[in-house]
């Protein structure tokens, strides 16, 4: 019997040689059936450089792509669609943290490409929906179910490292509550063309309105779903235009308002300058991560808080927050202080005790229930 992520270590943390929960591959564990082979890929694994890191990956991507291909041509389409979804998970992994470099491009293809063979026989389909947003185009990822009369309809915000194909579960539990979904890039990852910056919200409105146009969605009836820096981007929108926003769920998110304790900070860098020690492009190449500071940490709340930018009492929606508490990039601080705010009872969290970032370790739980949350704030 393959092992359950249930049975794993509990070590959070972004070490890439450690399959842990709440760990590094904590992104991926619930897309990945056979927790073995995740383990005996990373036990082969020399480096992270990417001469080392992507060709392990790739390997294990292209063995599942093409036992996709096979089923396929018998019309299994079914276990083909599983073994599509496999490779591209292998694939995303070998593109950490993003297309940085052409080796790097060049699996992100690799990735796209398995996840359009997994969507080729989805029923309702997936459309891809072109956007645009000034001079800016970009593409998102659609679905509705079939009904007689529009429906509601969620924007599904992608975080710093995972891409829309990654989050391609996300619309399903969407279509199983009676909603539309748009699955979206976060600026400055995958076809998202805008700069990580605070003016980069206008791409996510630009998600809200070509949603809103859709015939099959009905317009006063959207809300947003985010996980990771998607769980702060959607908090953005949803003070950034609370007239076109009815619900909100934010899985983790950060800088919400909350000003850090000594050891919280101490324990966000520290965990900030592990990761900066890893090298995921060229072996000649530059850092794939900064090094972290408080003086700098302390900047991006002045640029990047929702208290900085004047949006928090713009969120009088109803919001649901969750995380563990004891995620090491996004203090359980921000939900507490989220929740001190706002109209009274608007707002509600559920907090693991003992999970780390995004208490990816409970999504089982938490994914379904946030979309039966939303599906009934929309109703």
């Amino acid at each position: 019997m393959a092992m359950s992520s249930n049975q794993l270590e509990y070590k959070p943390g972004e070490d890439p040689f450690i399959v842990a929960r709440g760990g590094f591959y904590r992104r991926w564990l619930s897309m990945i059936d056979d927790l073995d082979e995740l383990i005996e890929i990373v036990s082969r694994v020399e480096s992270t450089t990417e001469d080392k890191w992507v060709p392990a990956w790739r390997e294990a991507g292209r063995r599942h792509e093409n036992d996709g291909d096979a089923l396929a041509t018998r019309k299994e389409h079914d276990e083909a669609r599983k073994k599509f979804l496999l490779a591209k998970t292998f694939y995303a992994i070998g593109r950490f943290p993003g297309e940085i470099s052409p080796v790097k491009a060049s699996i992100s293809s690799d990735c796209a490409r398995a996840y359009r063979k997994a969507c080729e026989h989805l029923d309702p389909p997936m459309e891809v929906l072109g956007i645009r947003c000034g001079e800016q185009f970009f593409r998102a990822h659609f679905r509705a179910p079939p009904a007689e009369c529009p429906v509601p309809a969620i924007l599904v915000m992608c975080g710093a490292d995972v891409f829309k194909e990654d989050r391609g579960w996300v619309s399903e539990h969407a279509l199983d509550a009676g909603m539309a979904s748009l699955v979206m890039d976060a600026p400055g990852t995958g076809e998202n063309p805008f700069p990580w910056e605070p003016g980069s919200v206008k791409a996510w409105v630009a998600g809200v309105e070509a949603l809103m146009a859709r015939p099959e969605v009905d317009s006063d009836r959207i809300g947003a779903f985010g996980i990771s820096r998607g769980g702060y981007s959607v908090m953005q929108l949803a003070g950034t235009v609370p007239e076109k926003i009815r619900a909100v769920v934010a899985i983790a998110g950060h800088p919400f308002g909350y000003r850090m304790k000594d050891d919280e900070m101490e324990a966000v860098l520290n965990a900030r300058n592990r990761r900066a020690r890893f090298r995921f492009g060229p072996p000649d190449g530059p850092p794939s991560f900064s090094r972290w500071s408080a003086d700098l940490e302390n900047e991006q709340f002045d640029s990047w808080a929702l208290s900085s930018l004047g949006l928090v009492e713009k969120i009088t929606m109803p919001v649901l927050m969750i995380n563990g508490d004891e995620d090491h990039l996004a203090p359980i601080g921000n939900i507490y202080f989220m929740l001190e705010s706002g109209p009274i009872g608007s707002r509600t969290a559920r907090v693991y005790r003992g999970a780390g970032h995004c208490a990816f370790e409970h999504q089982k739980e938490w994914a379904p229930e946030s979309f039966r949350w939303l599906a009934e704030r929309l109703a």
